[in-house]
Parts: structure tokens; C-alpha cells; sequence
């Protein structure tokens, strides 16, 4: 009898020491992102990650400062701006446009916009807008092209603006409401259009200078034209919802999400891959990795903003990284975030 004892007891020792190893080598990329967001190494990281799969948080942390100069800690649930992370929110409205009939995305745009004073109004459509193959430069309108339309890739932030203009046309709204109405589908209950009381919830934003010195953003610099494509304000939990949202048939058809989420074009992001992947509208679409990932960064340095926002549709992952400090040396600027994406891809979670 005691000699069965003693091999029960055994045996549930060792069942519990292999469920305990089992749940830590699951658990494994908490640790290792615990240990990755506190080194120095190359640079402070400041900022909140956030990781949430199907519907269950499986990671929520800040680390930092909201305010360098008063020391206010931050909180999960602080306001960051999307920058570029925006414009899958614009592309998205365009769509359910598209949906209407009120857009068609191979249309020139002079057709929505037949006072537009520029010649390649004629040739440009919404389509080469929401990819960045219309040939437009990044911030000036009044460059000439630098390609016919639809032959290569060159990413414009103006693009998006003209492309908010025809939604705005189209549509009948202003983007202020569309997007006010979005976040609240997608209960992004910590989510806001920039306008003059909403940018007070707006954590500062930090220029950290290429000597380690830093300046504290008091007011944001970008204007309701930048807004399409290049500034919104949002939480992290919130962007993990909007990827549920989105990536889960509650806003477009299966044949306008397959639109948005396809590609003719490629070009490469160091977050992504040394390697070309490919741009849709407002997304870019890593379908050449070992593990099928949709994603889009933000970065603005003299705004002080950093993030990244991925999702993994096989395991409906959500990994969201955003920063309220923007690097000026390059080098460095996405150091925590590519870590971060590397430790989610080679941990069990994706599984």
C-alpha cells in the first residue's frame, strides 16, 4: 500500500512539474518581452505594448512616462496618435463607399473632384491613392508626378489627403463624423477625431535627439489635412479591437475586405522583412513569412510618435506597440518594436 502511495505521489509530482513547465514555456514571451522593454541598451523604450487574441488580452503593459517633464506615469489605456496607422481607417471608409456604388476606385478622381486645379487629376485614380502607385510625392501636391500612375510604389502622405477629400464628397460627411462613427461600431470607447478638445486627451509626444536630449511636444503640429493618413487618436486596446473589427467581416464584405487585403505592388519596411512585401490599401500584407501577418507602422519624429499595429488572422492576434517618443536617429527608431515582433513570432502564441 505504501509502495502505491508512493508512486501516485510521484506520478502527480511529476504531472504538475511538467503542466507548470508547459504553462511557462507558454508563457514564455511575457518574460522575454518584460526583459526586452526594460534594457537600455540601444535606447529607453516608453511607451505600451498590447497583445490580445481572440477576444482575450494576453498582454498589457506601460512602461515610461507620460510627460517627461512632469513625470506622469502611463497607463494602458493613454492616447497615442496612429500617424500612418490612420490611413487603414480612411481606406476602410473609402470602401464601404465603394460598397454604396458613391466611389468607384478605378475612376480618375476628376470625377469627384472637378474643380481640382492639377493636371494628373485625369489620370490618378482612387485606387493608385490608397496603394501609393499614383506617382504623387509624399507631402507636396505641386511636385509633378514621379511615374505614370499604377507602374511603382512611392509612399505620399498627401495621397491619402486627396483621397479624403473625394470620401468627404462622396459621402456627404465630414471625416470628423465618419470617424467618430467607426470608433463607435468597433466600441473604441478610447478613441477620438483630432478636433481642439478631443487633442487634449493626446499624451505629449517626445523628439528624442540624435544627442539623447529630448523636446517635449506641448501642441501637435499636424492639421485637419493631415488627419486621413497621418494622425487619429487612439489606445492601444482600442487598435486591437479595431483589428477585430476589421479583419472579422464587421465592416466590409468578404469581397471588399479580399480587395483591400490584396496587392499589385510590393515594397520593403524594416519591420517587416529585408525582402519586398506586399501594400493593399492602407495595409501592408506579409503573405511571403512563415506566418501569414497584416500590419502598418506610424513613425514621426518631430511630433514625438512611434508604433506598430500587426495582426495574424490564424490565431486573430493583435500586437500593438505605440510610443509617445519619436527617434531621430533611424537607426534605432523601430529598435523595440521589430524585438517585440520577433519574440510574438517565435513564441507558441502563434501557433
Amino acid at each position: 500500500m505504501r509502495q502505491v502511495f508512493k508512486l501516485t505521489f510521484l506520478t502527480i509530482i511529476i504531472l504538475f512539474t511538467n503542466c507548470s513547465s508547459s504553462a511557462q514555456q507558454k508563457d514564455n514571451y511575457s518574460t522575454k518581452i518584460d526583459s526586452l522593454l526594460k534594457t537600455k541598451n540601444l535606447r529607453d523604450f516608453n511607451g505600451v505594448v498590447f497583445i490580445k487574441q481572440s477576444g482575450k488580452t494576453k498582454y498589457a503593459k506601460a512602461y515610461g512616462l507620460a510627460d517627461f517633464n512632469k513625470k506622469t506615469p502611463l497607463k494602458i489605456d493613454d492616447k497615442f496618435s496612429t500617424m500612418s496607422i490612420a490611413k487603414q481607417f480612411t481606406a476602410t471608409l473609402i470602401l464601404q463607399e465603394v460598397e454604396k456604388g458613391t466611389i468607384d476606385l478605378q475612376m480618375p478622381i476628376r470625377k469627384y473632384l472637378p474643380d481640382f486645379k492639377y493636371s494628373w487629376a485625369d489620370t490618378v485614380t482612387v485606387h493608385h491613392l490608397l496603394n501609393h502607385t499614383s506617382g504623387l510625392s509624399s507631402e507636396n501636391l505641386d511636385n509633378p508626378l514621379k511615374f505614370k500612375p499604377g507602374t511603382a510604389f512611392s509612399y505620399s502622405n498627401v495621397g491619402y489627403y486627396v483621397a479624403g477629400l473625394v470620401l468627404e464628397k462622396q459621402s456627404g460627411k465630414s471625416f470628423e463624423t465618419l470617424a467618430t462613427a467607426l470608433f463607435k461600431k468597433c466600441e473604441m470607447n478610447n478613441s477620438y477625431y483630432p478636433n481642439e478638445k478631443n487633442s487634449q486627451l493626446l499624451v505629449k509626444g517626445h523628439t528624442i535627439k540624435k544627442d539623447g536630449t529630448f523636446k517635449l511636444n506641448e501642441y501637435s503640429d499636424f492639421d485637419p489635412d493631415n488627419y486621413f493618413g497621418s494622425h487619429l487618436i487612439v489606445s492601444a486596446p482600442d487598435l486591437a479591437e479595431w483589428n477585430e473589427c476589421l479583419h472579422n467581416g464587421k465592416l466590409l464584405k468578404p469581397e471588399t475586405y479580399k480587395m483591400m487585403t490584396n496587392y499589385v505592388i510590393t515594397n520593403t519596411h524594416q519591420v517587416f522583412s529585408e525582402e519586398p512585401i506586399g501594400y493593399g490599401y492602407g495595409l501592408r500584407i506579409n503573405d511571403k513569412s512563415d506566418i501569414y501577418e497584416i500590419g502598418h507602422t506610424g513613425f514621426h519624429p518631430r511630433e514625438g510618435f512611434t508604433a506598430v499595429n500587426l495582426y495574424y488572422p490564424k490565431t486573430k492576434t493583435s500586437v500593438v506597440i505605440m510610443e509617445n517618443i519619436g527617434n531621430e536617429n533611424f537607426d534605432v527608431a523601430y529598435y523595440f518594436e521589430q524585438q517585440v515582433r520577433k519574440i510574438v513570432k517565435e513564441s507558441k502564441l502563434l501557433k
